[in-house]
């Protein structure tokens, strides 16, 4: 059975809404059109009561950027492509996660690509969710963008993820990558994973921890000092107690 995907469309301007309907209903039976909206307020409800697997926004609304929308709702879980007239916010974008910038009029070949790329992104999250439930074993690799192109890690060689700005830093085993995902991206991409968000700045890899200490820091195999916030310590201690004794 083929999976099944929702979105929603925010654009004000009609015949851009009808032309990105059209051309998702012919390539995508797949996708559902789950909400279209042309006000900012109407698009803003959406974002925050809607959970679409992906969202198609556009820059400009109603006079007002789109991408405020994200910043009021930073924790968006959604697959995010900018359908936009303005090629010149591409980089700025991508500072929000997006996985697509597709530029009006839209073609169809960059339309799929970036739809294609999304499809896949929701595909592993699934997979990884399916797997942590079902308590099998879960080998998988993430996509992390960088400025020159996706980078593919097994998800077993990453250390930790450190928020820098509106971007992350993914240290490796061998190595470290900048990425243009912010971190509240990443957590969402790791769940069912042995990844734990122990600070606002900071995710661990729980494999790769050596030792906890007691004033609140986590001490990484690389030596690295982490601390975990005061609120997330008591669940921090039960999750990892609980995956070291499962043998993970």
């Amino acid at each position: 059975m083929t999976a099944s995907f929702t979105c929603i469309i925010i654009d004000d301007e009609y015949p851009a809404i009808g032309l990105l309907t059209s051309c998702l209903e012919e390539l995508y039976s797949n996708i559902k059109i789950v909400g279209s909206y042309t006000s900012w307020k109407e698009g803003l409800e959406a974002v925050r009561t809607i959970k679409a697997d992906l969202l198609f926004l556009d820059i400009s609304i109603e006079g007002k950027n789109g991408m405020d929308i994200l910043k009021i709702v930073p924790s968006i879980e959604s697959e995010i492509i900018f359908i936009t007239a303005y090629s010149e916010y591409a980089l700025e974008a991508f500072k929000f996660s997006a996985t697509g910038y597709v530029v009006k009029p839209i073609g169809n070949t960059e339309l799929i690509k970036a739809v294609n790329t999304a499809l896949d992104r929701i595909g592993n999250k699934r997979l990884a969710r399916q797997h942590s439930h079902a308590g099998l074993p879960v080998s998988s690799k993430i996509g992390i963008p960088s400025g020159k192109g996706i980078n593919y890690y097994d998800v077993a060689e990453i250390i930790y993820f450190e928020a820098v700005s509106n971007y992350t830093r993914v240290v490796t085993r061998s190595g470290e990558v900048t990425s243009s995902y912010n971190i509240g991206k990443f957590k969402g991409i790791l769940e069912g994973l042995p990844f734990f968000h122990v600070h606002r700045s900071y995710i661990v890899n729980l494999n790769y921890v050596t030792r906890y200490e007691a004033a609140g820091m986590v001490i990484m195999n690389n030596k690295k000092e982490i601390p975990v916030a005061r609120s997330s310590r008591e669940e921090f201690l039960k999750f990892f107690t609980s995956l070291q004794s499962n043998g993970a």
